[in-house]
């Protein structure tokens, strides 16, 4: 019996011994595997593990801004965010309130509700009131697998600032986006154009000046911990955004709003189907305002389907084109202002008969009384000299067939054929008196503006300066000014002008201002592709003794029709705006003007 009870010891002790061995191997492989990680893997898997808690964040460059002259806001990026939701880390979660030094991972809320619950129902009750949302509709969002839901768009940084202290940044995270905000209230919404949802430029100045205004993204780089939190010390490298440039624009937002009001106001007076202004300034071409009666605002589809009429849409100038000629005349040395002329309702050159715009019997003019009374007749009587390709060169030498050098996307150059031996046998006639070829409102402020500038053409300029991201000066280089015409012809020229705007003194009516300008009435096509339409502008320079501006205000289809019953009181409104905005000093007395009939 002793015996058997001495085999079950020796069954137990070694059974224990062999139990002792297995441990013992285990743990001293434990020991050994141990060991080979610290001294030959760890730094290896230290490596793995910090890159798996590495994060490289993007920060959005914001979009630069755009103002008048007088640095007034009239575009601008508001930094928003979009915020969204990681379900699935949302059904893990369990709330944690704030004892002792766990700040960096504790939910901070006065809300004991959320403590209650976990998972989706905690945070949503955390979140509805700072989204301002519903506790039932954000807690059926945040429920589910999908890893990336939306939760809110163009949330403001104070509610950003919110939810990070709410230490969920591994359930909720943020996407910086910006808001193209406009200030212009629809008076320049096809010029300021807008943006696309990526923040680039796609129509007017947006897209014109897209280089200058676009922001660069920078980055941060750090490790996250459990909760998504940024691991203090853990940065190791960043680059700080920088926010898009500057443009600054030549429009003075006064003058533009009074502009597009008086604008607007002559179109309901009238009952015309649209109305175009432009007002530059004559010493260097800087387009002060520039308006149409269109209603769009900046940044609507509309802004960005459509374009200015004052820049993009071009008409036969009619009358206002017999001021080119006169041009040419005089520096031709054809003619001189005083030179008679006795012209006829009609005439007929080249088989073409050309007729004045009303009966009328044999009128003794001089070269300034042609232009006064806008004879078609008188006017080609007085340009008979002056070779096809001379009509062509002088068109052309004031700009039109041209870019005005504002570089504005779509912009047109006006219409022409470029070859004067290519001109049918009307052509060749009409041009003289603004037929055959068309400009915009644009270009033909500048005829008027070359003349008032001493016979020197400026390239219009929408730009005053721009810089870049990174501060460089970016601003559109404008061409050389060119001389057209010799200063004495210019002289000449205003002179004319000035009795051309004083026939019509009491519709344009500016006390203590003289006015040297042109109106004109030019037939264009209508629906039905016929000469049905009107297109019925006046364009001047003020004061005529000392000039500052040039305005031009053209209507489509006024009643009335001609430019200086409808065009001409909405020009010396404007006018009388400018002259006491800008504190100009009243005009002296005329003492010079040449005579008109003989």
């Amino acid at each position: 019996m002793a015996k058997r009870t001495r085999s079950f010891g020796d069954i137990f002790r070694r059974r224990t011994l062999a139990i002792g061995l297995v441990i013992v191997v285990i743990a001293l492989s434990c020991v050994v595997k141990l060991s080979y990680i610290q001294l030959y893997n760890g730094s290896a898997l230290a490596s793995q593990a910090a890159q798996s808690r590495t994060v490289d964040r993007r920060l959005q460059g914001v979009r630069g801004t755009i103002t008048d002259i007088n640095n007034v806001t009239l575009a601008q990026s508001i930094e928003s965010y979009t915020i969204f939701a990681d379900q699935q880390a949302a059904s893990q979660f369990k709330p944690v309130a704030c004892k002792g030094r766990n700040n960096g991972i504790c939910q901070e809320t006065t809300q004991k509700k959320v403590f209650e619950v976990e998972g989706p129902a905690s945070i949503a009750r955390m979140l509805a009131p700072i989204l301002q949302m519903d506790v039932k509709e954000l807690g059926a969002k945040l429920t589910g697998s999908n890893r990336y839901v939306i939760l809110q768009r163009n949330a403001l940084p104070q509610v950003k600032r919110q939810i990070d202290q709410l230490n969920i940044s591994s359930i909720i995270g943020f996407e910086l986006t910006s808001n193209r905000e406009y200030s212009d209230d629809g008076l320049l919404g096809t010029i300021l154009g807008g943006v696309d949802n990526t923040g680039n430029g796609v129509a007017g100045l947006e897209l014109m000046e897209n280089e200058a205004l676009v922001g660069h993204d920078g980055h941060v780089v750090y490790q996250r911990g459990r909760n998504g939190q940024e691991i203090p010390g853990t940065r190791t490298e960043s680059s700080d955004p920088k926010q898009g440039g500057t443009v600054q624009l030549t429009i003075d937002r006064d003058v533009q709003w009074y502009v597009k009001k008086a604008l607007v106001d002559g179109k309901n007076k009238y009952h015309a189907q649209y109305g175009i202004a432009v007002v530059q300034r004559v010493s260097d071409g800087q387009i002060v305002a520039i308006a149409d009666t269109d209603e769009y605002q900046a940044g609507s589809d509309d802004a960005k389907t459509h374009t200015s009429r004052a820049i993009t849409e071009v008409f036969e100038p009619g009358s206002t084109g017999k001021l080119i000629t006169a041009a040419a005349v005089l520096q031709e040395g054809l003619h001189q202002p005083a030179d008679h002329f006795s012209v006829p309702y009609s005439i007929k050159v080249d088989g073409q008969t050309i007729h004045d715009s009303h009966e009328h019997g044999v009128e003794q003019l001089t070269l300034g009384g042609i232009l006064k009374v806008s004879s078609n007749v008188g006017t080609l009587m007085s340009a008979q000299n002056l070779s096809y390709d001379k009509r062509l060169e002088y068109i052309k030498k004031f700009g039109i067939g041209e870019s005005t050098g504002i570089q504005f996307p779509g912009e047109s150059s006006g219409q022409i054929v470029d070859n004067a031996s290519q001109w049918d046998l009307r052509t060749r006639q009409t041009v003289l008196f603004g037929q055959g070829y068309s400009a915009s409102a644009l270009q033909m402020t500048n005829v008027v503006a070359t003349i008032a500038n001493k016979g020197v053409r400026n390239a219009q300029r929408l730009i005053a300066s721009a810089t870049d991201a990174q501060g460089n000066n970016v601003t559109p280089q404008s061409a050389q000014p060119v001389r057209v015409i010799d200063e004495d012809n210019a002289n000449k020229m205003m002179n004319m002008m000035e009795s051309v705007a004083q026939a019509s003194q009491k519709l344009l009516n500016m006390p203590g201002y003289r006015i040297a300008g042109k109106s004109g009435t030019a037939e264009v096509a209508g629906e039905g592709g016929s000469l049905s339409g009107i297109m019925a502008d006046f364009i001047g320079a003020i004061p005529a003794d000392n000039p500052q501006f040039v305005i031009t205000v053209v209507y489509r289809d006024p009643e009335g029709l001609y430019g200086i019953v409808t065009a001409g009181p909405v020009f010396a409104q404007i006018g009388e705006f400018l002259m006491q905005k800008y504190q100009i000093p009243a005009s002296a007395p005329r003492t010079d003007a040449i005579p008109t009939e003989w």
